[in-house]
């Protein structure tokens, strides 16, 4: 492994890069051995992958991969889904991983989603005039020309929404869910426009999927349901839906006006990257696949995920 260790600075930038990724991964197949055999051969990598984790954080590759973040996002950009800038990203990280010398470095055509926000807003008219914070979630119809104006239900549930199902009849739903973990709070974002919908909502403002805020709302994709009225869905910060739950506890009559004009269009044509390392001792064997996955949300530009598959490296 001592020579392979050493696509070095390349590789071992990709590996620590990883570590700054999300990806919402479902748990891999072990290939039909036992759990515990297949951790006793991960574990067994343990020496090999401190000597790469030594490398990028202490040797020649320190700091490597905060300059080549660095580099690509300011250089590219958000890479939204269906966008010139993921294509130009993507070129980017073909070009990357070939000059670090992995193998097998293709693109393989694909059909992406292409949605556009466009302009938004979201003012709060009573008790008080507040500009608000917005990011429209991903997949998100518009509203109607001119906007929504609404009266706000405020809850913190399925659970109280679906108890609380004939107050939402016309209203805007917001959701001030606390965060558990991204996993189990995430379902509100993908889940919470449809849920509304059923019951009559006519748009729905999610709180920021997150513990931390700075008056920051963070967007995503979202899921409408089948056969359910797709209404507008837009995310808050956390401070702003606080603010409202606090409102409605006091019994204040919250209105707000909603303007969303984004819009879908048919999927797009793209590529996934997908580059192959080779195993030093078993070059025989299949080697760990790379599919390198760089699109974002439309708005600052981070970094997204880079999936290893599970197959085998010796």
């Amino acid at each position: 492994m001592q020579g392979r260790q050493i696509k070095q600075c390349g590789l071992s930038s990709l590996t620590l890069l990883a570590t700054f990724l999300h990806c919402n991964c479902l748990p891999h197949s072990t290939g039909g051995k036992p759990f515990p055999e297949t951790a006793k051969e991960i574990a067994s990598y343990a020496k090999v992958a401190k000597s790469i984790i030594d490398l990028a954080v202490y040797g020649k590759a320190q700091n490597r991969s905060y300059e080549r973040l660095a580099d690509f996002t300011d250089t590219i950009g958000n890479r939204v889904s269906g966008s010139k800038n993921l294509d130009l990203a993507i070129k980017y990280m073909f070009s990357a991983l070939r000059k670090d010398g992995l193998e097998n470095v293709h693109l393989e055509p694909v059909k992406i989603p292409h949605w556009v926000r466009g302009e938004e807003s979201a003012v709060m008219l009573q008790p008080r005039n507040h500009t608000m914070a917005i990011l429209g979630l991903g997949s998100s119809v518009a509203t109607p020309q001119g906007g929504i104006e609404a009266e706000v239900l405020v809850v913190e549930s399925f659970e109280e929404l679906k108890k609380r199902q004939k107050e939402a009849i016309g209203k805007i739903v917001v959701y001030n869910q606390p965060f558990v973990s991204y996993g189990e709070t995430v379902q509100y974002r993908e889940f919470g426009a449809s849920k509304a919908a059923e019951v009559g909502a006519v748009a729905t403002l999610i709180r920021s999927i997150t513990p931390f805020s700075i008056n920051s709302p963070h967007t995503g994709w979202q899921d409408y349901q089948e056969g359910v009225q797709k209404i507008p869905t837009a995310c808050i910060t956390v401070e702003d839906a606080m603010m409202m739950a606090r409102m409605a506890k006091r019994g204040q009559r919250i209105v707000v006006r909603l303007t969303m004009n984004a819009q879908t269009f048919p999927d797009a044509d793209s590529f996934n990257t997908v580059a192959e390392i080779i195993g030093s001792e078993h070059p025989e064997q299949p080697g760990l696949v790379l599919i390198v996955m760089v699109r974002t949300e439309d708005v600052p530009s981070l970094i997204v995920p880079l999936l290893t598959s599970h197959r085998r490296v010796m």
